[in-house]
């Protein structure tokens, strides 16, 4: 075999060991709210408190991500991401065991903390593993497997809950992730990584470098985006039959529209990333029309196909920003730094997935489900001008960003 084909082959076997740990993860963060509305009469709570749940998911798992950046760098990402898998699997099969409520939210913090290594452990891998030509076409399938991950979730869990009842369907999920996390740690060989020393003098090794103006601009994107989509991963089940004409069932479908639509943006805007250096006009666009189309399916009854259509364009114009959304961080983020700029960002996701349950549970608590789809679109339309405040940050042109060694 050449050189070459064994470089393919080792890239091919990298990415999607990768990718597939990073879709687990993101199943593993939407296997509750799809049950919300059952979860809700089985323990006698509202709305807000399930939304209290995914509030302190994502606040543990963005506070130890930033820490796990530093973990990945030191201990090593291949013992990192199969500890992380494993923790979510036990928190699914703890959920399903859950007494009551106040046991699902020790659920949540374990979960918070699984879900915190991904991103940093799996940057660092794929931008130490995969060969530089292909970096991007990596970086895209990293985050169309998540996405997938995301659309996986609905359906199976109702799925499941259907033929063996809510406890039944998270504890089968949990020990398939547990065993998961098993096989991932089996193929370690194939997620080493060179490990961070301190010295090495690399300016990354420092907590100010998180204190910069490009990290905190990235931050703060991330925080905005998340804000935006966390209420329309979790709630669409939920919202859609109080806003449409639409069943509960068919409300989960349309989620899962809605992220396979997201997929194949994401597919479609790296294709476009690479072909111009205007990355922050590319977010403006597509989060600009997603905003719009987020208040149509709020304020207008559409009929069902030009309904699935607008959930599938909304997902799609959402999807298609994220190679770009990638592309300023690299141009932003020093040689070194991965595992620590990556962790710290993709703690933005996490904390602004705090806010959107907490949010939108209340409006629903107070009977307002069309409120929530303004707060959605109002989010998305501030994301835009956080996108270009990162964009001014991050090195100029397309040139710059391919140089940016993460």
């Amino acid at each position: 075999m050449s050189r070459a084909a064994i470089a393919t082959s080792n890239d091919v076997r990298v990415v999607s060991l990768v990718g597939t740990a990073h879709g687990a993860s993101h199943f593993f963060q939407l296997v509750l709210p799809p049950l919300f509305p059952v979860l809700k009469d089985a323990l006698g709570v509202s709305y807000t408190e399930l939304g209290l749940v995914m509030a302190v998911f994502f606040t543990v798992s963005g506070v130890a991500q930033v820490a796990a950046g530093f973990v990945v760098d030191r201990v090593g990402a291949d013992r990192v991401l199969p500890a992380g898998i494993a923790l979510c699997g036990l928190a699914a099969v703890m959920a399903g065991l859950v007494p009551a409520y106040g046991a699902l939210l020790g659920a949540a913090v374990v979960a918070g903390l699984g879900n915190s290594v991904f991103h940093p452990a799996d940057y660092a891998i794929l931008s130490a593993r995969v060969t530089p030509t292909r970096m991007a076409r990596a970086y895209s399938v990293h985050s169309i497997a998540g996405t997938l991950g995301w659309a996986a979730a609905p359906v199976t869990m109702i799925g499941l809950a259907e033929g063996l009842g809510w406890r039944g369907a998270l504890s089968t999920v949990g020990i398939l992730g547990l065993g998961f996390a098993a096989a991932v740690m089996a193929m370690r060989a194939d997620l080493q990584v060179p490990r961070h020393r301190p010295q090495d003098g690399v300016p990354a090794a420092s907590w100010r470098l998180l204190l910069a103006g490009p990290m905190i601009a990235c931050f703060l994107y991330f925080f905005l985006l998340s804000v935006a989509q966390g209420g329309t991963q979790n709630f669409l089940p939920t919202l859609l039959p109080l806003t449409q004409d639409v069943t509960y069932a068919l409300a989960a479908s349309a989620t899962t529209v809605y992220l396979v639509g997201s997929a194949v943006g994401s597919l479609a805007g790296g294709v476009v990333a690479d072909m111009t250096p205007h990355h922050a006009r590319i977010v403006g666009a597509g989060l600009a029309g997603a905003g719009l189309l987020t208040l149509a399916l709020g304020y207008l009854v559409l009929p069902l196909a030009p309904l699935l259509a607008t959930v599938a364009l909304t997902g799609f114009l959402t999807g298609a920003t994220t190679p770009s959304r990638d592309m300023l961080v690299r141009a932003a983020t020093p040689k070194g730094a991965t595992g620590k700029v990556f962790g710290f960002v993709y703690a933005g996701l996490d904390l602004g997935s705090v806010v959107a349950p907490l949010v939108i549970g209340a409006l629903l608590d107070h009977g307002a489900p069309r409120a929530t789809f303004a707060f959605m679109a109002a989010a998305l339309l501030a994301t835009i001008a956080s996108a270009f405040l990162v964009g001014g940050k991050g090195t100029a042109g397309s040139a710059g960003e391919r140089r940016a060694s993460v």
